[in-house]
C-alpha cells in the first residue's frame, strides 16, 4: 500500500514541477528575447541614420539566438513532459505558428543580410523586414497567450474544430498589442546601456512612448479580463495566496518609471524584467492545472494530470534538467559578460 501511495503522490507531484518548469523556460524566453523583439519594433522610430540603425542590431547580434533557445526548449520540454497538450496546441495554432515561425526566420535573415550590400534600398528592405518580423512575433505571442487563458474548441480527442479567425478577438488582440508595448519598452531600456548621444536621447524617448502605451493596453486588458474572462480569476478564490502576483505585478509596472525618471536604467530593467516574470506567472495561475482550456465542454480540459507522459519520462527529464540548466545559465552569463558595454562599429562586425 505504501508503494502504490508513493506512485500516486509521484503521479501528481512531477506534473506539477513540470508545469512550474515550463513557466519557468517562458518566462525566460519573455524576458531575454522579448528586449530583442522589442529592438526591432523601435529601430524604424528611433533609428534615422545606416550607422544607428546598424548599432540597434549589433546591441542584439551576439546574443539573439541564443535568446531564442528558451523557446525551443519550451516546446521540446512541452512534447516530452505532456505530450498530448503539444498536440492539440501546435495543431490548434498550426497556421498562426507558421506565421510566427515565418517571423523568427526572416528577423534572423534581415540581420545577416542587411550588410551584404551597401545599396540604400537593400537596406531599408531588409530594415522594413526586420522591424515587420520582430512586430509580428510579439503579437502573435500575445494573440495566442490570450487564446489559451480564453480557452479553444477542442473537443474530447484534443481535436480542434474551429479557424484561425476565431482567434482574433477582442481579448487576444489587447493581449497580443498588449506584448508589442511592454517588448517595445523592455527593449528600449536595454538599448539604453548599449547606445549614447543623440540615439540615446531617442531611446529614451520611445521608452516613454512605450510605456504609455503599455499601461493603457494593461488596464483595458485587465478589465476586459475580469469582466469577460472568467477563466483568468477563478483561482484566485481557491488559493487566496495568488493575490500576492497581482500586488507584485502593480508594483514592478510602478518601479519602471520610478526608475526611469532617477536615470537608474539597471533597476529599470530589472522592474521590467520582473514585470514580465509576474505576467508569466500570473498566467500560469489563471491555467493551473489547466493547460488547455476546451470552449467546447470543461470535460475535455487537457490538464497536467490527463495529458502527462510516464513518471519515467518526467523523471529523466527532470534529471537533464538539473544538469542542463545550470550550465546554460552559466553559459548566458558569460555571453552577456562578454558582450556588456556600448556598441562600437569601428570595433565591431556590422549586422
Amino acid at each position: 500500500m505504501s508503494y502504490i501511495h508513493a506512485a500516486m503522490s509521484m503521479d501528481s507531484v512531477l506534473p506539477e514541477i513540470w508545469f512550474f518548469m515550463l513557466g519557468v523556460l517562458l518566462a525566460g524566453y519573455a524576458i531575454l528575447d522579448g528586449f530583442d523583439l522589442g529592438v526591432g519594433i523601435l529601430h524604424p522610430f528611433v533609428a534615422r541614420t545606416d550607422q544607428e540603425r546598424r548599432t540597434l542590431m549589433n546591441a542584439i547580434g551576439p546574443i539573439w539566438d541564443g535568446n531564442e533557445v528558451w523557446l525551443v526548449t519550451f516546446g521540446g520540454a512541452m512534447f516530452a513532459a505532456f505530450p498530448a497538450v503539444y498536440a492539440a496546441i501546435f495543431s490548434s495554432f498550426y497556421t498562426a505558428f507558421m506565421l510566427l515561425l515565418c517571423g523568427l526566420i526572416f528577423r534572423a535573415v534581415s540581420m545577416e543580410f542587411r550588410s551584404k550590400r551597401h545599396f540604400p534600398l537593400w537596406r531599408s528592405i531588409w530594415d522594413g523586414i526586420f522591424f515587420a518580423s520582430s512586430t509580428l512575433v510579439a503579437l502573435l505571442f500575445g494573440v495566442a497567450t490570450g487564446n489559451t487563458m480564453q480557452g479553444i474548441m477542442i473537443d474530447k480527442d484534443g481535436v480542434f474544430q474551429g479557424g484561425f479567425f476565431g482567434f482574433l478577438n477582442p481579448f487576444a488582440l489587447l493581449a497580443g498589442l498588449l506584448v508589442v508595448a511592454l517588448f517595445a519598452m523592455h527593449g528600449g531600456i536595454y538599448l539604453v546601456f548599449k547606445t549614447h548621444g543623440d540615439l540615446r536621447r531617442r531611446i529614451s524617448k520611445g521608452i516613454w512612448i512605450s510605456y504609455t502605451l503599455f499601461l493603457a493596453l494593461y488596464l483595458l486588458t485587465s478589465i476586459y479580463a475580469l469582466v469577460f474572462v472568467p477563466n483568468a480569476t477563478v483561482n484566485f478564490r481557491h488559493y487566496p495566496i495568488a493575490w500576492i502576483m497581482p500586488v507584485l505585478n502593480v508594483i514592478a509596472v510602478a518601479a519602471i518609471p520610478h526608475f526611469l525618471t532617477r536615470r537608474q536604467p539597471g533597476r529599470a530593467f530589472l522592474a521590467s524584467s520582473a514585470n514580465i516574470l509576474a505576467f508569466v506567472f500570473l498566467f500560469g495561475i489563471a491555467m493551473f492545472p489547466n493547460l488547455v482550456h476546451s470552449n467546447l465542454n470543461p470535460a475535455y480540459n487537457l490538464t497536467i494530470y490527463n495529458s502527462a507522459a510516464s513518471v519515467t519520462t518526467h523523471k529523466i527529464m527532470l534529471v537533464i534538467a538539473l544538469i542542463g540548466m545550470p550550465l546554460v545559465l552559466t553559459y548566458t552569463i558569460l555571453i552577456y559578460r562578454v558582450f556588456r558595454g556600448k556598441v562600437d562599429l569601428e570595433h565591431e562586425n556590422s549586422y
